[in-house]
């Protein structure tokens, strides 16, 4: 049995329908106080239930849901919960980064295992230590082989040159390596280069990783490559903003976005799309108008393990 929150309904609908499981209509409303009202409708006494919830903003009231409904399952007498949170609210605050802050990940975790998880299952979580703070069996599953199904069909089958696929980073290197190895394409990551004690430069580092050759044409620029910028979180885009124009600057003859969770706060798909993208794709953890790449294949395939 499957059951959607608020902020996953058709997601949680695109699991059912891949699994031929049968999907649970959770009713919910608030009070004139602004408290919560849930109600589970449908037999969950001795099933095994998937709850998918992704908790982003609003991040306290999909959390508070969250509990509410793998409490009320375990209340109502069922034998196991599987929780998936496709996005994770409050998981960027894994340690202490100054004197007296919360550790609202830890936080999180906790309530979530304490009402009655029995598992987790989340999307390229930004902090992989975060899941050590659950005692039940945790997994960070990544979105990236969805991302690169997506791009291949829709944009490069019929296409004799393959992308170049950019990360804006270091840190998401290994998110580019992923979809080029999948795809059969170079990819590279953007560092910045100290120049001198007041000037900074941002490159693009030249490394290749093509499955298919050992001797490909190494990448001394971007001109006339058709690029696409991948991470893992995109919030208010301005580390984005920065690949664009330098991957502009480059020659690129265009230049895609793609991500797993699009936050996209602050003006940010605005502000990308000025800066020259041409277009944003991310996935369905998040709804939003970006969310272009459905992960219920990967979700369902992982139900299935």
């Amino acid at each position: 049995m499957i059951i959607g929150g608020s902020s996953s309904q058709d997601l949680a609908a695109s699991v059912a329908r891949e699994l031929g499981e049968e999907l649970c209509y959770v009713e919910t409303r608030k009070f004139p106080d602004g408290e919560r009202y849930l109600k589970i409708n449908g037999h969950v006494e001795d099933e095994a239930v998937t709850v998918i919830q992704s908790t982003g903003y609003p991040q306290d009231e999909n959390l508070m849901e969250l509990l509410f409904i793998i409490a009320n399952l375990k209340d109502l007498g069922a034998k196991k919960v599987k929780v998936v949170v496709p996005y994770m609210g409050y998981a960027r605050q894994e340690k202490r980064f100054n004197p007296g802050e919360t550790i609202s990940a830890k936080i999180v975790c906790d309530l979530i295992q304490t009402v009655g998880a029995d598992e987790f299952i989340t999307f390229n979580i930004h902090e992989a230590c975060v899941l050590d703070f659950f005692d039940i069996p945790a997994r960070n599953l990544s979105a990236m082989p969805a991302i690169a199904e997506y791009l291949d069909k829709k944009f490069f089958k019929k296409e004799e040159l393959k992308p170049l696929i950019v990360a804006p980073d270091k840190g998401a290197y290994g998110f580019a390596q992923e979809i080029s190895e999948i795809i059969g394409c170079d990819c590279t990551y953007l560092t910045k280069v100290r120049l001198g004690p007041d000037k900074v430069e941002t490159k693009i580092v030249d490394v290749r990783c093509d499955s298919e050759s050992e001797n490909t044409v190494n990448i001394d620029s971007v001109k006339g490559m058709h690029a696409i910028i991948v991470d893992d979180i995109i919030a208010t885009g301005g580390t984005i903003v920065n690949a664009v124009n330098i991957l502009k600057q480059y020659g690129a003859s265009a230049v895609d976005v793609c991500c797993v969770h699009p936050i996209l706060t602050n003006n940010g798909v605005t502000r990308i799309y000025s800066a020259g993208a041409s277009k944003i794709i991310g996935t369905n953890t998040l709804s939003s108008d970006t969310s272009r790449v459905s992960i219920a294949k990967s979700i369902a395939q992982a139900l299935r393990e």
